[in-house]
């Protein structure tokens, strides 16, 4: 299962958090986070920032971790 949820904008990005199960039934939490609309937009991809059980909490932690990540680069 992979799930794309909740895209949103946050100081100049897209966030898009997603999970994706595991075999042993762990959610990885990934993101990607996109910059600037224009011709050349910036692309971020993080893969399995952490593991939760379940889809809902590896979600909201990437999108937590995303907004920090932004914060932290000003």
């Amino acid at each position: 299962m992979h799930s794309n949820q909740n895209l949103h904008h946050y100081n100049g990005y897209s966030i898009s958090p997603s999970s994706h199960r595991l075999p042993d039934g762990w959610f990885a939490a990934n993101l990607l986070l996109t910059r600037g609309p224009g011709a050349w937009p910036v692309y971020y991809h993080f893969d399995a920032l952490d593991y939760f059980d379940s889809e809902t909490q590896a979600v909201g932690h990437a999108a937590a971790w995303a907004r920090g990540w932004v914060d932290s680069r000003g």
